[in-house]
This record gives structure tokens, C-alpha cells and sequence, in this order.
């Protein structure tokens, strides 16, 4: 859980730049995204072979350039 003290005379606005910047360190907001609806085993498998051939395709297009 992230969580940051906010210094005396410190603004809230750096203060709550502070917080964004740590939950988005810690994939939080990944994490919540992940989780919001269930994925059959099957759909988390093609999603996740999907995402790896994406990748390679670009991994492919940069070796060529």
C-alpha cells in the first residue's frame, strides 16, 4: 500500500505528485486493472501469447531498422 507523509509547509500539490509517482512505482493501479473482472485460464493464456507476439513483431521491426 502506498503511503507518504506530507512535510510541514509542503503543498499538496508535490505532495500528491509524490503519492501518483509511488503507486505507479509499485503497479498498483496495474494490479487493480488485473483484477476487476475474472479471465478464464484459457483467455489469460491467448491474451498473454498475443502480448508476447506483439512484442516480437516489434523486437523484429527494430533489428531491421
Amino acid at each position: 500500500m502506498a503511503e507518504i507523509h506530507v512535510a510541514e509547509g509542503e503543498s499538496i500539490e508535490s505532495a500528491l505528485r509524490r503519492f501518483k509517482r509511488k503507486v505507479q512505482q509499485e503497479d498498483i493501479i496495474k494490479d487493480i486493472k488485473k483484477h476487476t473482472f475474472y479471465l478464464k485460464p484459457g483467455e489469460k493464456r491467448r491474451i498473454k501469447s498475443a502480448l508476447a507476439r506483439k512484442r516480437n513483431r516489434k523486437k523484429q521491426r527494430r533489428e531491421m531498422e
